[in-house]
């Protein structure tokens, strides 16, 4: 099945969130207001409404040696999307994580980054060693 996700959030800045998304992450914009944008994350729609200030409680939790935020959303991408966009966004004045690598030699095996982005969320993009592994258990 090949699907997409919708995801809806609050944000601080629309101009903020778009430079980011675009600029930073090279994602395009989709329908917009004043007040709402559309993002399209590598074929999945982020939806950002202009809220002001909010805070979440950012819990953490441990995936083998890694503390990692349990608040996040991300994207799976081919490695070569991963890689470039790894090696430009780490040269960038970002939070963006150290490149790891997620369940090795297991079934899921996956190379992960978080970057944070201008509202305070952290988006994590994905790169399945196998990606017929992505949902197996």
């Amino acid at each position: 099945m090949d699907t997409k996700f919708h995801l809806a959030l609050p944000c601080k800045s629309i101009e903020e969130t778009k430079t980011f998304y675009v600029e930073t992450i090279g994602a395009e914009i989709g329908r917009s207001t004043e007040n709402w944008l559309d993002i399209n994350l590598f074929g999945n729609q982020l939806t950002f409404t202009q809220t002001g200030d909010f805070n979440f409680d950012f819990k953490n939790y441990k995936l083998d040696d890694y503390v990692l935020p349990s608040f996040h959303f991300g994207v799976i991408v081919s490695v070569d999307i991963w890689g470039k966009l790894y090696a430009r966004l780490f040269q960038m004045d970002l939070e963006v994580t150290t490149e790891a690598t997620f369940m090795q030699e297991k079934k899921g095996e996956h190379l992960s980054f978080f970057v944070l982005d201008p509202n305070g969320f952290m988006v994590e993009f994905k790169s399945f060693k196998n990606p017929s592994e992505i949902f197996e258990s």
